[in-house]
């Protein structure tokens, strides 16, 4: 079972709607959580259970954050909308960074999405043993 989170900007919101609702059968039986609207929009449309955070701005995507530094999550569909600007933006790129970080995948958009999904669909996130087994710290 994967710990997965859904973020979406307002203007990406339908787009993470349907995209869900298309691949609902791939998120079922893991463990969903999301910023406050997206997450509400998406139980709306689909039959999943989501853990809700609060909106993005008020803190959704620190409160993100903190799972990815506690290795509490283990993939990220964050649609974004390159061509607004946010006012929360040093707490979206301090999300992408713990990503980076944490070895996290993180999708920014739809393309990489479906690519990471299909992945979920196939079991290929095995590979994620292996990054906790060379983590920092840990006896080999």
């Amino acid at each position: 079972m994967l710990k997965i989170a859904f973020i979406a900007h307002d203007r990406k919101k339908d787009e993470m709607v349907n995209f869900v609702t298309a691949y609902e059968h791939v998120f079922e039986g893991h463990q969903l959580y999301s910023t406050g609207t997206t997450g509400q929009r998406i139980m709306e449309a689909t039959k999943l259970i989501i853990h809700r955070y609060m909106s993005g701005p008020l803190g959704g995507d620190q409160q993100i954050g903190s799972m990815v530094a506690t290795d509490e999550l283990d993939l990220i569909i964050f649609l974004r909308d390159p061509l607004m600007a946010q006012p929360h933006e040093p707490d979206i790129t301090a999300l992408l960074r713990l990503c980076d970080v944490y070895g996290i995948p993180v999708a920014t958009n739809i393309a990489t999405a479906e690519i990471l999904v299909k992945a979920i669909d196939r079991g290929d996130f095995g590979w994620r043993e292996l990054v906790h087994k060379y983590k920092p710290g840990v006896d080999e």
